[in-house]
């Protein structure tokens, strides 16, 4: 049954910061040409890591968008947050003069949070005493920071909060924005995701739970999603942000919306702290509900974003998960995981492909999954292997699952007045 409320609720803004590029139009443009953003880690020493490969964002600086002063007190996934919340504001063509700042909210969720700031002060206490930590230790490493900071940044006075659900944690920022803007309680929201734990510790912990791939001779075919030689995730950082609101307001100023958003399901597996649970039984209880809020029966989608990790069991039971939701279709839908090329953001994985997909439905181009040269027998579906697919997109599907048993599937459609 569609439990779709009166407001509509439209994409008017982007703003993305990642390994292919500083910015929303850049990052696309790097994405339909098949280019990877994967390299040599240059962030820290790797030397004597099983792993030193990651998806860098490379020539960053977070000090035209917030200043000198401010950046030295903010983790770098809080920096990020900020630029690509301006990014995001200007894409929007939103002046904030003219809104009500108390219907604004912020959602920008994180994974892991300051994991770089708390491990280099974890360093100071052990080197030079705790009289030596940082007094903006705690407010630089809390997750909700990127909230926080964006709302200060910006005077916006609605809900301000920080959705925690692992990998699932920046689609789920945006499905929580979404239902609030449905149900009226706020008209506008800056909502996804900012993550940047290429560290020491980060990779060493992912690591030590066999999560990442070893291919370190060859750094940008690492990623290599429903590919028989898949041997893990490439760490990744960035952010990605929209700007959602109301169509009647959206309208009243004359935005142009990106893209629609109908659907939003979330569900957990209740099985393993890291594994997804068998045949990605949980991943299509949140697809089927994406779904039905949506109004819309599997036939009517059009293209897929695929969490598509490049692990032995994602893909495997992500595939599975697709063919019990689309039954037959599954094989028609021309489906993508563009983690091949951005490596997995965890906590910014969601909105920034949740971006990607409102640019693909905008654009009518379908990214495509690079690496894919001896498909897993097992995966068997339409990858879209290593070249870009121009096509009409009325409605898209994006898929994000997290460690902990999170699942969380978004739905969107081509804006139609």
């Amino acid at each position: 049954m569609c439990i779709r409320d009166s407001h509509r609720v439209v994409i008017t803004g982007v703003g993305i910061v990642s390994p292919l590029g500083l910015d929303a139009y850049s990052t696309w443009k790097q994405l339909i040409n098949g280019k990877s953003g994967i390299d040599k880690i240059t962030s820290f020493d790797s030397d004597g890591f099983e792993t030193q490969i990651a998806a860098e964002v490379k020539d960053y600086d977070p000090v035209p968008f917030v200043g000198l002063k401010q950046s030295k007190r903010m983790d770098r996934f809080v920096q990020m947050a900020c630029t690509v919340s301006l990014q995001a504001i200007e894409s929007a063509e939103l002046n904030l003069d003219t809104i009500d700042r108390n219907k604004f909210g912020v959602n920008i969720a994180s994974g892991i949070g300051g994991i770089i700031t708390l491990s280099e002060q974890v360093g100071t206490l052990n080197s030079k005493g705790a009289r030596r930590v940082s007094p903006f230790l705690v407010p630089m490493m809390l997750p909700d920071m990127a909230s926080g900071q964006v709302s200060m940044l910006l005077n916006l006075k609605g809900p301000n909060f920080s959705t925690v659900s692992a990998c699932s944690s920046g689609a789920d920022s945006i499905g929580v924005a979404f239902n609030m803007i449905r149900n009226g309680e706020i008209e506008s929201s800056i909502a996804g995701g900012s993550e940047a734990a290429i560290c020491p510790i980060g990779v060493a912990g992912f690591n030590s739970c066999q999560a990442l791939s070893r291919q370190n001779d060859n750094p940008q075919q690492a990623s290599r999603p429903f590919d028989s030689k898949r041997d893990g995730f490439v760490l990744g950082e960035g952010a990605c942000v929209l700007v959602l609101e109301k169509l009647e307001s959206a309208l009243k100023r004359g935005a142009e919306p990106i893209a629609e958003i109908l659907g939003y399901g979330a569900t957990a597996d209740a099985h393993h702290i890291t594994q997804p649970a068998p045949e990605g039984e949980g991943g299509a209880r949140a697809m089927n509900l994406s779904l039905d809020r949506a109004g819309l029966s599997y036939k009517h989608i059009d293209y897929i974003n695929a969490h598509g990790t490049s692990t032995k069991l994602n893909d495997k039971y992500e595939t599975m998960a697709m063919k019990s939701v689309f039954k037959d279709e599954a094989y028609k839908i021309p489906i993508s995981s563009t983690k091949s090329m951005t490596g997995h953001l965890l906590g910014a994985s969601g909105s920034l492909e949740a971006g990607i997909t409102a640019l693909s439905i905008k654009n009518g181009v379908i990214p495509p999954t690079i690496n894919l040269v001896e498909p897993d027998p097992e995966c068997d579906l339409d990858y879209t292997p290593n070249l870009a697919r121009r096509g009409e997109i009325k409605y898209a599907m994006s898929n994000s699952f997290g460690f902990g048993g999170h699942n969380a599937s978004l739905v969107f459609a081509n804006f139609v007045e």
